[in-house]
């Protein structure tokens, strides 16, 4: 090894004995001589490999956009299918892939013709996706229950599946294509995976505030990773001091003491704090490294340090348009690509001057106005919806889904729920004391978010009348708040069918003798109602929560999508379903389950996680 090695080069001083080498030459980014190979990453963009095209996908518009980089201008946009997630060039092979988060499927999509090819059937809840460069083999993360699927590209099937925890999200394959690196959605773990092997050969735990881990990015020639994500203080209910944006640096060095640094991000650029870190790139010369917030709509441009210490140091904040969820480097570092997702559109951004230089359309809008208008305000830290610029209701409520956190709020322990089939279970929050979506003006104006609120002038008393069609910007979010529909379990045994457990433990839901359907009925499986007085159930939790400041009868919570929204109950005392039917049921308040025998507690829990079993509207 030369004395002084290039930038790819490993140091004498870092080699601490012949297993931390061996373990060294099989790190991202490493080829003889020092060369670096990029490794790929999983996001809504991606660049061919010449950087001439960007493929784009289009969440909200079920498309799949195409951009010429050099013209500057969008080729085409095709419709691909529901929920597109992430988009993959399968490498010079003119092949696009997408997954398809609402359809457990990838989609093959030529990106000469711009028509879809095939759609491979990978598993359920499919986001990431990255491919090799030679354009056969595809690796898709499988959000639940927590796997990834590789796939045989040309084959158009999948080859093999290996567990790797729950809820993955990110992916990272290693420029020599023999690792995967996989984030844990709600615990930011980045696990290891010998895809030679298809083990998972090590796990790197962070702060068990860690949360909302939804991607990762390697450097091109130091052996580290970078993981945007937020930590959630559940003490503090006070936005400035709960939600905290982080890009944690992993050391990947085998021999190095420290494995995780985590950066606060929200600190990051002296003043203003940014919200809802979403993603990160590394520039292919390895010199910079951009960080996106949609919550704040900027970008921090950082040096990157090879220091093991500071990792980053802060060049500028940029700002950017509206909900910017993804970002890119060409490959020869002198442009910066960000997706501004609620103006459907690439931002080119010149990286000497860090000027926008273009602005592309990619996306067609495919809701109305006001959904959209509804989305932008649930995503944002700014005002008029908050007043500190840390947290948002997406803080929360990602995508409209839960975060997996019982919080301290004022009015006591408070599990934060998903606000799938919001429609159909008025009044909200566990204690009913929100009789309409619009009601969130209350929580916009409070201490958590501290905003102006978007009511023109004061508000009314809670409860006292209603709201709706008084503010064109509160019917927005509540339009966009009861549109979310819940993905049919992947516990079913299909659209419409369940396995015989579940079909067993169907019978002992609606068996009298048990009574969980005298509380979860109907087609939410919920008995909530707006008609007063508001039906609220003591089920016996609440009682050892000293902080409880409105009671202990609650409001009764669908079932739909529950198999993904540990814990359980008001206080997130229930860490899985059984407990919820047995140790937090021994008084048999909470439907009557001390009669049952083991194999029947497994039915009904097998019924449970099968909610929904049936494909709903779209």
């Amino acid at each position: 090894m030369p004395r002084n090695p290039t930038p790819g080069a490993l140091s004498r001083r870092r080699l601490r004995d012949r297993a931390t080498l061996l373990a060294l030459l099989s790190l991202p980014g490493l080829l003889a001589g020092g060369a670096t190979l990029r490794a790929a990453s999983s996001s809504q963009l991606s660049l061919s490999p010449d950087g001439s095209r960007l493929a784009v996908a289009n969440i909200d518009s079920d498309t799949l956009g195409l951009v010429d980089t050099t013209a500057r201008s969008k080729v085409w946009e095709i419709p691909v299918g529901r929920r597109p997630e992430c988009a993959a060039f399968a490498g010079g092979s003119g092949k696009v892939l997408v997954t398809l988060y609402k359809e457990d499927a990838l989609a093959v999509v030529d990106a000469a013709e711009g028509r879809v090819i095939s759609r491979i059937p990978v598993g359920d809840e499919p986001y990431g996706v990255v491919a090799s460069r030679d354009g056969t083999r595809a690796w898709v993360s499988l959000d639940y229950p927590g796997s990834v699927v590789e796939v045989d590209v040309p084959a158009a099937k999948p080859k093999r599946s290996f567990q790797v925890g729950a809820f993955a999200r990110g992916l990272a394959l290693s420029s020599d294509e023999r690792r995967l690196f996989v984030t844990s959605y709600y615990t930011s773990v980045l696990s290891i995976v010998d895809l030679e092997t298809g083990s998972v050969i090590e796990h790197l735990d962070g702060e068990s505030a860690d949360n909302l881990s939804r991607h990762v990015v390697l450097h091109p020639s130091l052996p580290k990773a970078y993981l945007p994500h937020v930590r959630s203080r559940i003490t503090n209910p006070h936005g400035e001091g709960s939600i905290f944006p982080l890009v944690t640096v992993v050391s990947l060095d085998a021999g190095a003491e420290r494995k995780r640094s985590p950066i606060a991000m929200d600190t990051f650029n002296g003043f203003n704090a940014v919200a809802n870190p979403w993603e990160t790139a590394v520039s292919p010369d390895g010199k910079r490294l951009y960080s996106v917030y949609s919550g704040t709509n900027d970008m921090h441009v950082c040096e990157v340090l090879d220091d093991n210490y500071r990792e980053l140091s802060r060049k500028a904040t940029l700002p950017l348009g509206n909900h910017p969820r993804a970002v890119a480097v060409s490959p020869d570092s002198g442009t910066v690509y960000v997706y501004d997702t609620l103006d459907f559109q690439i931002r080119f951004i010149d990286a000497e001057s860090l000027k926008t230089v273009a602005l592309v359309p990619c996306a067609t809008r495919k809701k109305s106005e006001a959904w959209v208008r509804g989305k932008l305000l649930f995503n944002t830290a700014l005002q008029p919806m908050v007043g500190r610029r840390w947290i948002s209701c997406s803080s929360c409520h990602p995508d409209g889904q839960a975060d997996g956190r019982t919080w301290h709020n004022p009015e006591g322990l408070r599990n934060t729920t998903a606000l799938a089939a919001m429609h159909d279970t008025h009044p909200l929050h566990w204690s009913a004391d929100r009789d309409e979506t619009h009601d969130f003006e209350y929580t916009i104006r409070g201490p958590l978010m501290q905003g102006r609120g978007l009511y023109p002038g004061k508000p009314p008393a809670e409860l006292e009348e209603p709201m709706a069609g008084k503010s064109a910007d509160l019917d927005a979010l509540a339009e966009y708040c009861v549109s979310f529909v819940p993905s049919r379990s992947p516990h079913a045994a299909g659209s419409g069918k369940l396995t015989p457990a579940a079909e067993r433990g169907r019978g002992l839901f609606f068996r009298e003798d048990v009574g969980c359907a005298k509380c979860h009925s109907g087609p939410s499986y919920t008995d909530s109602a707006p008609v007063k007085p508001y039906r609220v159930h003591d089920v016996g939790t609440g009682r050892e929560d000293e902080s409880e400041k409105l009671g202990t009868a609650y409001d009764t919570p669908t079932l739909l999508g529950i198999y993904r929204t540990a814990p359980y109950l008001h206080d997130g005392t229930a860490k899985t379903l059984r407990e919820v039917l047995v140790e937090r049921n021994r008084e048999d308040r909470h439907g009557k389950t001390s009669h049952l025998a083991p194999a029947e507690i497994d039915d009904l829990v097998a019924f449970l996680e099968s909610l929904p079993y049936q494909d709903a509207e779209y």
